[in-house]
C-alpha cells in the first residue's frame, strides 16, 4: 500500500518569540516492511539552522533554530511511504512466555541482549508490582508469548476507554490505570509497563494509521492523527508490533515514523523558546492511500 501523509503543526504564540530550537521526528522509517519514497519540510518562517541527524535508536531527527521575531511558526512534514504486509508469527507456535523472559536476562549476544536495555524503567514507564498483577492472568504458566500478549491487548482494550479528554502528555501512567481511560499513547505505555514488570522487553513506537470516515460521511482535510502503539521482543522472531488501542497487530495501515522507551524519546516536534509561554496549537494529520 502506497500512501501521502502530511503532517501540519501549527503554534500561534500571543506575544512575538525571539529565537527558538526545535527538534523534529517526522520521518519516517526504513523497514523491512515499510519504505519512505520521498520526505520533505517546510518551515514557516524559514529555520536559520538546520542539522539533521540520528539518535540513539537510529531514528532520523532535524534540529533546527529561528531568529527573528515571529508569532506563528508552522511545520509542515509531507512523506511517501510504502507499506508491505509484515510477518505476523502464528501465535500458538511462538515461544513460552517464560523462555523468552530467560533470553531477555543480559545472558544472550546480538539482538537479544540489545532488546535487554527495554525492560528496565524509562522517564514516563516505571514497572511497578500492580502492572505486573494486571497482566498475570493472560500469562499463564508456559504459553506461548503472542498469545498471551493479545491476550492481554484485548483485555485493556476491553477495560480501558477511549477519552481524548481523559489524560493530557503529562498524565502519570499510574491515573490513567486508575481512571481506566486515555488515548493511544497512554495505552501502548501502559502494555509495555505490564510487559517490563514480568521482564519481557518492550518498546514504544509513534507513527500513523489510515482511518476511514464513518459509512455515508466525507473524508475531512486533517481528520487524521498521530497514533502510537508498541513492540515486543521475542528471541528468534525479533519484534513484533501490537496495537492494544485497536486490538489488534499493525499490518498495511500503520506507518512506523520511530521507537524508543517512551514518548518522551520520539515526541514528533518538541523545542524550547525565548519569548511568549502561552500559546496555541493545532495539528493537522492526513494519512492518504495512493493508487
Amino acid at each position: 500500500m502506497n500512501y501521502e501523509v502530511t503532517h501540519t503543526t501549527t503554534y500561534n504564540y500571543r506575544d512575538p518569540v525571539s529565537l527558538s530550537h526545535h527538534v523534529l521526528r517526522m520521518t519516517p522509517r526504513g523497514l523491512a516492511h515499510q519504505r519512505c519514497l520521498s520526505h520533505e519540510v517546510q518551515i514557516d518562517p524559514p529555520p536559520a539552522v538546520v542539522k539533521p541527524h540520528f539518535d540513539y535508536f537510529d531514528n532520523a531527527v532535524t534540529f533546527v533554530t529561528l531568529e527573528g521575531a515571529h508569532k506563528r511558526l508552522t511545520v509542515k512534514s509531507t512523506s511517501k511511504v510504502l507499506v508491505t504486509h509484515p510477518f505476523l508469527p502464528i501465535p500458538a507456535e511462538t515461544p513460552a512466555w517464560e523462555t523468552v523472559r530467560e533470553f531477555s536476562r543480559g545472558l544472550q549476544i546480538g539482538p537479544s541482549l540489545e532488546a535487554c536495555e527495554f525492560i528496565f524503567n524509562s522517564p514516563l514507564v516505571k514497572t511497578v508490582e500492580k502492572f505486573a498483577d494486571y497482566a498475570r492472568p493472560s500469562f499463564v504458566k508456559d504459553r506461548p508469548i503472542l498469545e498471551a500478549v493479545l491476550d492481554l491487548t484485548r483485555r485493556i482494550y476491553g477495560n480501558f476507554k477511549f477519552d481524548n479528554k481523559a489524560t493530557t502528555i503529562s498524565t502519570p501512567l499510574e491515573e490513567v490505570f486508575k481512571n481506566r481511560a486515555g488515548v493511544c499513547q497512554d495505552f501502548a505505555q501502559l502494555q509495555i509497563a505490564c510487559l517490563r514488570s514480568l521482564g519481557l522487553p518492550a518498546r514504544y513506537v509513534s507513527g500513523y494509521i489510515e482511518t476511514q470516515p464513518p459509512p455515508g460521511r466525507p473524508r475531512l482535510a486533517g481528520a487524521d492523527a498521530s497514533h502510537a502503539w508498541l513492540a515486543f521482543y521475542c528471541h528468534g522472531l525479533g519484534w513484533i508490533d501490537v496495537d492494544p488501542t485497536n486490538n489488534m497487530l499493525p499490518t498495511t495501515r500503520h506507518i512506523t515514523l520511530a521507537w524508543g522507551r517512551d514518548y518522551s524519546d520520539v515526541s514528533p516536534l518538541r523545542g524550547v523558546i525565548l519569548g511568549s509561554g502561552n500559546h496555541s496549537l493545532k495539528v493537522a494529520v492526513d494519512v492518504l492511500p495512493v493508487l
